[in-house]
């Protein structure tokens, strides 16, 4: 726990102190509305656990450092859920505009992701929604069965209509293909309707809210994925602070494997800090 607030603080140092404002003119340059796109459906590439419809654009590395503490309910000994942490460390590249690359390790299982990410279709005056196509891979490498069983792929199509300046909304219909499951109950294909909203109260603040509903079977244990957070724009990055059930970060954790209930208290405070490289080499 104290290295992992060690390098929390070091990424906030060289966060505040590199280049302030490259980032927001760099989301600036992607989501400037040209030959009458919409833009700035979602600031971000999540909209807090799951993809939103945006890529980063061509040449631009994202790096993003993903955070779940303890519940808040475990009380004071084990200081609100702070005594208990996992992360997971991203890292995903716009070959093209529409085209992004990424990878990732989480804490949590020990688990490695990756993915591909290709928009479709782009909202503009003649074209009422954006589309985005989105596959993972992700495979558990804490120690349990070798071979296949460990491994999970998923298959996403975002759909996201910005209504105004202020309010956008996705449907995120998924299929996760799982090896291997926890019970007889748990299907090893899962279907799931993802349901994301973002709502901009002022220029650099948005309250943003997730659901991911399982619509096959699931045991028990088992419980849908619900966030609801708030998006912050600085000079130099985004921050984005939540509450959610979820500890995991893949999607086959997040969606397939959350076993707490938000509505019962069961609430993981938790935040995603996203920082942009611009690559290009005439930049």
């Amino acid at each position: 726990m104290r290295r992992i607030s060690y390098l929390f603080l070091m990424t906030l140092s060289f966060v505040a102190f590199t280049q302030e404002n490259e980032l927001m003119e760099l989301l600036e340059s992607e989501q400037a509305e040209s030959e009458g796109y919409v833009s700035a459906t979602f600031k971000s590439t999540r909209v807090i656990n799951g993809h939103s419809i945006e890529t980063r654009s061509n040449g631009v590395l994202e790096f993003i450092i993903s955070h779940r503490f303890g519940t808040l309910n475990s009380g004071y000994d084990e200081f609100f859920g702070l005594d208990f942490s996992t992360i997971r460390l991203g890292l995903e590249y716009g070959l093209t505009d529409n085209l992004n690359i990424g990878i990732g390790r989480s804490s949590f299982e020990k688990v490695v992701d990756a993915f591909l990410k290709y928009r479709l279709i782009r909202q503009s005056d003649n074209f009422p929604f954006t589309a985005t196509a989105f596959t993972s891979f992700a495979r558990e490498t804490a120690d349990g069965p070798e071979g296949t069983d460990r491994n999970a792929y998923t298959g996403q199509i975002l759909i996201a209509r910005k209504f105004n300046s202020n309010f956008s909304f996705q449907v995120a219909p998924t299929v996760i293909q799982r090896n291997l499951v926890a019970t007889t109950e748990d299907a090893n294909l899962l279907i799931a309707i993802g349901l994301g909203a973002r709502y901009k109260v002022s220029n650099r603040i948005a309250i943003v809210t997730e659901y991911y509903p399982q619509i096959t079977d699931k045991s028990s244990q088992f419980q849908n994925a619900f966030a609801v957070g708030v998006d912050i724009e600085t000079g130099g990055h985004v921050f984005q602070l939540h509450f959610t059930n979820a500890t995991q970060m893949n999607e086959r954790g997040f969606i397939g494997e959350t076993t707490e209930s938000f509505w019962d208290g069961d609430i993981h405070y938790g935040f995603n800090i996203t920082r942009v490289f611009d690559l290009r080499p005439n930049k």
